[in-house]
């Protein structure tokens, strides 16, 4: 099973520099909306078994131009499943206040270097969002339809997804960059997870979606598509 995680395109919250967390009606800003554009050709058409997006209105926007062009012309019966473990960090008291502020705190160094330990006030820790992301990730993973899980969420979201991809511990998740827009895919089709692409934000991935699995032989490194 391949794994494309999606972050949404850029936001209103990213425009003006606010942590906007689970604050509603953070739609796309003027910027977001051509990415979102962009990002339906990059994607363009391939085998789905199934799409899970964040209950945020940005995620939902920016997958809308590719399901309108690509995915429900080819199969109208294929519904997005709204799930929660995919939802943004509950940001709590910090929602809706500037990065700038937020980076004079004293638990900013918290957030960069151990985000283990970090639990935001009235809101959750990070690492019960990995927990409840991983969640969402093993039940996609494990059906046994054909085609990729898509996965539309956000970048602490996917960051934590990447990192258990690769065996890191979740403090050095921040070493993980994910951009608006990004693509990212994971394969599951073997005994450990592998990352065949990373946060790309201009590609056209169709033809690595819709290749054959990649043989499980990695001595040299793979043969390529």
């Amino acid at each position: 099973m391949r794994l494309v995680l999606i972050r949404h395109a850029h936001s209103e919250s990213n425009a003006s520099g606010v942590l906007s967390g689970r604050i509603p009606n953070v739609h796309l800003s003027e910027k977001g909306v051509k990415q979102a554009k962009e990002l339906s050709t990059r994607l363009g058409a391939f085998p789905i078994a199934q799409i899970r997006s964040s209950p945020m209105e940005r995620c939902a926007e920016t997958i809308a131009p590719w399901l309108e062009e690509f995915v429900l012309k080819a199969n109208p019966q294929l519904k997005v499943v709204t799930d929660p473990g995919i939802n943004e960090v509950d940001y709590g008291q910090w929602s809706g206040k500037k990065l700038a502020l937020l980076s004079r705190k004293s638990e900013w160094k918290t957030v960069q270097e151990a985000p283990s330990r970090m639990y935001f006030p009235k809101g959750e820790g990070i690492a019960q969002m990995q927990s409840r992301a991983m969640n969402s990730v093993h039940e996609a993973v494990a059906s046994t339809t054909k085609g990729a899980a898509v996965i539309v969420s956000h970048g602490d979201v996917i960051k934590s997804i990447v990192a258990s991809a690769l065996g890191m511990h979740l403090d050095e998740f921040q070493r993980v960059v994910i951009d608006p827009a990004s693509v990212s895919i994971l394969d599951y089709s073997s005994t450990k997870p592998r990352v065949l692409l990373l946060n790309d934000s201009r590609s056209v991935v169709t033809d690595l979606l819709a290749a054959p699995k990649r043989s499980k032989n990695l001595l040299g490194g793979g043969s390529g598509r």
